[in-house]
């Protein structure tokens, strides 16, 4: 069987993006590199051929992605800030959802977990915008690597 190349098939996380992770911040991070390396399309609009592996880091308030793929390397830098405002209601709908689930009708439940996915859709369009030019990624792909952002941004907002 070939293996596919327009994928991530490694992603590390560098310290410099999170000092002391809480728990949950942990297992939402391991639950979203998981999620990704399952399923995922990706490749870099330069032309270098993956499969790729992924290191992410902090510099300067922007998330770099330094894939590798055989002796190649290539950078893409992402500013944080715009996805700040995204990630931080994302972050604010996702706590109303977890009291809802204690205290409201499945009508009030559904209609904060509709809330939810528009966010975490808007996040997916932003990522899949600031790369256009440096990767392309299908929409699911791009959904994976929003909730990874999210973890690795957890409460940073």
């Amino acid at each position: 069987m070939a293996v596919r190349k327009n994928r991530l098939s490694e992603i590390v996380i560098d310290d410099s993006i999170v000092l002391s992770p809480s728990p949950e911040a942990e297992q939402d991070r391991q639950m979203a590199i998981h999620d990704l390396l399952e399923g995922n399309d990706f490749a870099l609009s330069n032309g270098m051929e993956g499969p790729y592996a992924l290191r992410l880091s902090s510099i300067d308030n922007r998330l770099v992605f330094a894939l590798r793929s055989g002796a190649q390397e290539f950078l893409i830098g992402l500013s944080l800030s715009p996805f700040r405002r995204i990630v931080k209601d994302y972050f604010q709908i996702c706590d109303s959802y977890n009291q809802a689930v204690h205290s409201s009708n499945p009508q009030q439940i559904e209609a904060i977990d509709m809330a939810r996915r528009a966010l975490h859709n808007e996040g997916s369009t932003l990522l899949q915008e600031r790369m256009a030019g440096k990767a392309e990624m299908d929409f699911m792909t791009a959904r994976r690597l929003f909730t990874l952002l999210c973890a690795l941004m957890w409460r940073a907002t």
